[in-house]
This record gives structure tokens, C-alpha cells and sequence, in this order.
């Protein structure tokens, strides 16, 4: 059912939460692992906001997270590809989706800006609303 799936993963306590429902998964289905991490750039013509603490913002960051996520995947008997890229983190999310024929993307959320006027500035909404496949949000 699911033989590709997609995790994205930040530096957030909930990207580390979701971890364990791409566990379950993989391994249920046997699927395919691929995690994602992007680094996030201002779109043409926006200023670069100040980075909060857990901001995708270094080359350095992303390959480091990766590393250990795929450590901690393999420690679970999960071989993971993973993926870098730079941009809108949404965007981003979306196009690797579609590029690796993904099945499913499965991602924590973190609740930030799901007010009325914010709803639509969360990543996790985006994706959701571009995405080529099923996602699964971990909250």
C-alpha cells in the first residue's frame, strides 16, 4: 500500500515524535524510507525573518540531522535515503514528493500559527494542500 514513504524532519520535538509512526509504517508495509530536510531561504524579494532556534538555517544543521536520523532508522533495521534541498520548506516537501513517487509523507506538527489568520502559514497546511500524495500529520 505505502512503498514509498516521505518523512521530512526539523529539529522540532514533534519531527522526533512522528519518527516513531514512520517506524510502525515502514515496517508494516514494507516500505521504501526516504527523509527530507530543507533548508529554508526567503523567497525572491522577502527578508530573511530572525531564524527561531529550531530553524532549518545551515548547511551544516541539515546534513548533521540527517545523519542521526538515518543512524537511528538503521538502528531500528530501516535503510533510509535521504534528501537535501534548499527553499520553502513546503515547496520543497512537495516536489520531492512527486520526484520519488512517494506514497505517503508523513510529518509532525507543531500547532504554530493555526489561527484563523495563520492556518494557512503552517508547512504541514501546505503541504497538505499541494501535496501529490496521502499525508499523514503526527501531532
Amino acid at each position: 500500500m505505502f512503498k514509498t514513504v516521505l518523512f521530512p524532519i526539523d529539529q522540532t520535538r514533534e519531527s522526533r515524535e512522528a519518527a516513531d509512526t514512520v517506524v510502525n509504517i515502514v515496517k508494516t508495509y514494507g516500505s521504501r524510507l526516504v527523509i527530507v530536510s530543507v533548508l529554508e531561504v526567503p523567497a525572491e524579494g522577502e527578508e530573511s525573518p530572525p531564524a527561531p532556534a529550531d530553524r532549518m538555517t545551515s548547511p551544516e544543521t541539515i546534513a548533521e540531522l540527517l545523519k542521526t536520523a538515518q543512524a537511528m532508522f538503521s538502528q531500528q533495521g530501516i535503510e533510509a535515503q535521504t534528501v537535501e534541498r534548499e527553499g520553502r520548506p513546503a515547496f520543497m516537501i512537495c516536489d520531492v514528493a512527486d520526484e520519488i513517487g512517494a506514497d505517503l509523507i508523513i510529518m509532525g506538527c507543531r500547532g504554530i500559527g493555526l489561527t484563523e489568520e495563520g492556518a494557512a502559514d503552517s508547512v504541514s497546511n501546505r503541504v497538505i494542500n499541494l501535496s501529490p500524495c496521502p499525508v499523514l500529520i503526527v501531532p
